[in-house]
Formats: structure tokens, sequence, C-alpha cells
């Protein structure tokens, strides 16, 4: 077996600029999301309202994954993921507008309110783009042998980026206000579409361009639900993020709660995603591939217990750690769900194989919130959060007797095999 190279991706100079725009991007999107929660929530004081705007990213993000997997199955990569980034700048432009002295200073609070849920409509419509794009660049850009290397430095800067935007959010809308931080996320995002086009076209893979888009949906659900390893996984991270999600109530738990301000709002976010960081960045020297099945659950019902002690914690260091926790276990499971889906998802189908991720993985984020938004609408925050946790151990259970494949899958063998092929 060949020995680890911890570094393998990061010496392909075309990775490192992908990595630059990726961190860009999710860096503006995270800050951009924590200070509309902020905003938003400051003009309701409702919890409601942080689920609506889930339910606004989910509807568009949902209905059109299938079909942006097709597309990005049919067309050039590069291009594609300069598209996707021109029209989120337009988002951040828009946002930043809605909430300038002059807009809300003129226009009523409704009419605010109903733009920003219209700009995060068309943010979860651009979304089902993203995803698969920037999946399926990866894959394009480093050799298949270090496609598990490549995955983990890929989350890891995106972990990375989402840490420091939630920081960086939290802490700006109190020292240049919310529509400064807006402007500074478009011009991040003009950034980040410059160096797009560092990266070279490249070649479709599918064969079967111009395949009719009803036979080719078809067969990228069918390759999922066939595949017992991916569909488990995709499964327990589906209902794991729905229920154990807690990123839409920190600001009720910040503001009413533990009572921190902004600031404490912004380390809330941050510390979730430090210590999915952390792990991340150890599991490139110390690899999770084999029994990655069994690792996986593991991670996942830790997560749901630290899930349970930040809902019931009532002490500001004691949910920073509760979360760092959810993050740390979450960023391994992370790392193993995304191996997977590199390591068994033919070329030709990457796009639709990533869509179906997002429809069962990145729309729960918004459909989880949602969730949250209504369950402490009824039951209060506290019990929401436990309320969630709890399903998430249940949902472990569930998959270690009900999936023998996920449970005993090791990528071991998978890995050395990608290495053989293309030596």
């Amino acid at each position: 077996m060949a020995k680890n190279d911890p570094y393998a991706a990061l010496r392909i100079k075309e990775f490192n600029i992908f990595l630059f725009v990726r961190f860009l991007l999710v860096f503006g999107w995270s800050m951009q999301f924590i200070v509309i929660e902020w905003q938003v929530y400051s003009i309701t004081k409702d919890p409601l309202s942080l689920g609506i705007i889930g339910l606004m990213e989910i509807i568009p993000a949902f209905t059109m994954a299938l079909f942006a997997g097709h597309i990005v199955d049919q067309n050039e990569k590069r291009n594609l993921l300069a598209k996707c980034t021109a029209a989120f700048s337009l988002i951040s432009l828009g946002l930043y507008f809605l909430t300038t002295e002059y807009v809300t200073s003129n226009y009523k609070t409704n009419v605010i309110l109903y733009g920003i849920y219209g700009l995060v409509f068309f943010g979860g419509f651009l979304r089902s783009f993203f995803g698969p794009t920037i999946f399926s660049l990866v894959a394009l850009i480093v050799p298949k042998k270090i496609y598990h290397n490549a995955a983990t430095w890929s989350t890891s800067t995106w972990k990375t980026a989402s840490v420091l935007g939630a920081l960086g959010g939290g802490f700006l809308i109190g020292f240049i206000n919310v529509d400064k931080t807006l402007l500074l996320v478009f011009i991040l995002v003009m950034l980040s579409l410059v160096f797009t086009f560092f990266i070279k076209k490249k070649p479709i893979l599918n064969k079967n361009i111009g395949e009719p888009i009803k036979e080719s949906l078809k067969a990228g659900v069918r390759f999922v639900f066939n595949n017992k390893a991916i569909l488990g996984a995709l499964t327990l991270d589906m209902i794991a993020v729905l229920f154990g999600g807690t990123v839409a109530l920190l600001s009720v738990f910040a503001q009413d709660i533990l009572k921190v301000g902004p600031e404490g709002f912004g380390l809330l976010n941050a510390s979730i995603s430090i210590g999915s960081i952390v792990t991340m960045f150890l599991t490139t020297y110390i690899p999770v591939n084999k029994n990655a099945g069994k690792k996986m659950l593991v991670c996942v019902f830790i997560f749901g217990v630290s899930i349970i002690a930040f809902g019931l914690s009532s002490i500001f260091w004691v949910s920073l750690l509760a979360l760092f926790i959810s993050g740390a276990a979450d960023g391994v499971s992370m790392i193993i769900r995304q191996t997977i889906l590199q390591l068994k998802t033919p070329d030709e189908m990457r796009g639709r194989v990533s869509s179906v991720n997002s429809m069962f993985v990145g729309s729960s984020n918004e459909l989880g919130a949602f969730e949250s938004g209504l369950a402490a609408k009824l039951i209060g925050p506290v019990a929401a959060v436990v309320f969630g946790g709890t399903m998430t151990l249940l949902t472990v259970a569930g998959t270690a007797i009900l999936n023998p494949v996920l449970r005993d899958l090791d990528l071991t063998e998978d890995i050395e095999a990608s290495a053989k092929e293309e030596d």
C-alpha cells in the first residue's frame, strides 16, 4: 500500500486556485447567511421567520436539483461555475441595497422583508447548480487516485471559509453595520469570479450529450438508489441534518437565552465550523478510509449527543463546547460521505449524483431550518433542539441495523484500486 501523502492534492497548482475560489465564495455566502438571519430576526422577533428563510431557499433548491445535475453533466464546468458566481454577485448586491439606510428609512418593513425572501429564493435556485458544478470540477482537476485527499482539502476549505464567514459576519454587524457587510460580500464574490478564469476549461466526459432529460434524470436517481453505500450515507446525513441542525435557532439562543449579542452569535456559529476544521485537517494525516461506515455512524451519534447538550445548556462556554464537538463529529462524517461519493460515482454522472446529494443533504439544511423554526414556535427553542438531537440518535440506531452495507463499508480497497488503475 502506498504511503499516505497528506498534501497530494495541494501539489496541483490548478487545485489551489480552485480552493481559493471556493474559499471566497463560501466565505461570502456564509457571512451573508449570518447577516440576513440577524437582520430578519431583528425585524420580526419571530423564530418562525428564520424558518421561512430556510423554506424560501429549499423550494427552488429541491425542485431544481435534478434538472441542474442534468445541465451540469451536459456542459463545460469552468464556465458554468463562472456563470453561477456572476449570478450570486447580483443577489449580494440586491441584499446590500435592501439593507441600506435609504431603503430601511423609506420603505415599509414588510416590503424589505419580502424583498429579502425573494432574493433568498433566487439564491436557492442558484445553489442547485453550485453543488454539482463544484463536485464535478474537482474530479476534472485532480487524478482519481487522490480523490479522497482532494475531497478532504476541498471540504476543509469550505468549513474554514464557513467559520471565518460566520465569525466575520457576527463581528462586522456590530462594527460596520449590516449593509456595509453585505457590500463586502459582493466584493468578495466578484474577486472569486476573476480567479475562476485562471482555471482552464475542462472536457465534457458525458458520452450521452443530448440525452433526453427524462432518461438522464431517471439514470441518475436509479444509480443512487441502487448503490446501498451512497444511499445509506445520504439518508443518514439527511435525517441528522434535518432534525439535528441548530444553526437556524442560534440567533434565538444568542439574543434570548444566552444573551451574548452579535459577537457571541458569531462565536456560536463559528464554533461548529472550528470543530469541523480541526478534525478535517487531522484526517489528511490520519485517513478515515478503513472501517469508514462504522466511523461515520459513531460520528453522527456523537453529533446527536452534543446537540442535546447544547439545547440544555444555559452557560455560554458549555454551549460553545457542545457546538464545537458537534462540528468535529460532523466534519469526519462529511469527509467520509464526500469520499464515498467521489470514489463510487462514474465521471459521466457526477452532476446528477451530486444533485441527488443536494436533495438529500443540502436541502435538508433549509428544511431543517424550517422544522427548527416551526418546532421552536410550537414547543420552544430548547425543547426543539433536544427533540432534534434525540431524533438523530434514533436515526443512527436504525441505520446501523437496517443498512449493513454502509455499516461494514471499508474504502481502503477502492482507493488502492484507483491508484493501480491510473498507474
